[in-house]
């Protein structure tokens, strides 16, 4: 692989939950915002909410950004040019989600360039409600993506991805030999529990009912984390169609 500065800190970079009273001043939020503004982008179908209350935040951490799909905004510009939005819900939500997630990931490379840390709440969006009620949404605004960020008080390694050739697949997708699969979840199970990931953080998901256990947290690792996710949570659309309702995206049931 080549190198330079840019890719040297998208590689060194890693999920900070533990951060420094410190708050980024003023030039420095704005910095983050703007470069996150550059990336590209369907439409700006965004808005980024702040917060500054730290007693708030997950790990006191001094910033809190939630990143929003906006169809609102997009109305309020379409409605002087006597326009009405006629697309569907479901192609809105694709793009504006493909423009917020762009900007927060642009957000994070500026803000690991600046001396800064950063972590994902994956599940922000499920707060949906509270996040309106505090922000006083309007209607057709998603809460997508909770980014908290402040000055690290520790230094995280990065985490393991998996093989490349895992995840490149030139010219049409392959058919996965198990020596393949297997080097795959190797690398990532072997990575995680060499850092002893989920054994510091006492990370390991409960199964469902009448499922036996077969780990201890010495030897839990990433590939039965993701799968006990995927492979017990969200098994019924129900509750994420009506956080779309709550947000004004009515989707077909």
């Amino acid at each position: 692989m080549v190198s330079n500065a840019v890719i040297e800190v998208m590689l060194r970079r890693a999920s900070t939950r533990k951060y420094k009273d410190d708050m980024p001043t003023d030039d420095i939020i704005r910095t983050v915002i703007r470069a996150g503004m550059q990336a590209p982008f369907a439409a700006q179908l965004y808005s980024v909410l702040l917060s500054r209350k730290r007693e708030n935040t997950p790990w006191h951490a001094p910033l809190q950004f939630i990143i929003c799909v906006d169809a609102h905004k997009m109305e309020a510009v379409m409605a002087r040019r006597s326009w009405k939005m006629v697309s569907n819900n479901l192609a809105v939500l694709t793009f504006g989600m493909q423009d917020a997630t762009l900007m927060a990931e642009n957000m994070v490379i500026a803000a690991e360039s600046l001396g800064l840390g950063s972590c994902f709440i994956g599940l922000s969006p499920a707060w949906a409600g509270k996040v309106i009620d505090d922000y006083h949404l309007p209607k057709r605004v998603l809460p997508l993506v909770m980014l908290v960020m402040g000055y690290p008080a520790e230094i995280p390694p990065p985490r393991p991805r998996y093989p490349l050739d895992f995840v490149l697949f030139e010219d049409r997708y392959p058919e996965f030999s198990d020596e393949m699969i297997s080097r795959a979840m190797s690398q990532m199970d072997e990575g995680y529990l060499a850092q002893d990931y989920y054994l510091k953080g006492k990370l390991m998901i409960k199964l469902d009912e009448g499922r036996a256990e077969e780990f201890t947290l010495a030897d839990y690792s990433w590939t039965e984390h993701i799968s006990r996710k995927w492979g017990q949570w969200h098994k019924s659309p129900e509750d994420w169609l009506a956080l779309m309702d709550t947000c004004g995206f009515e989707l077909p049931k």
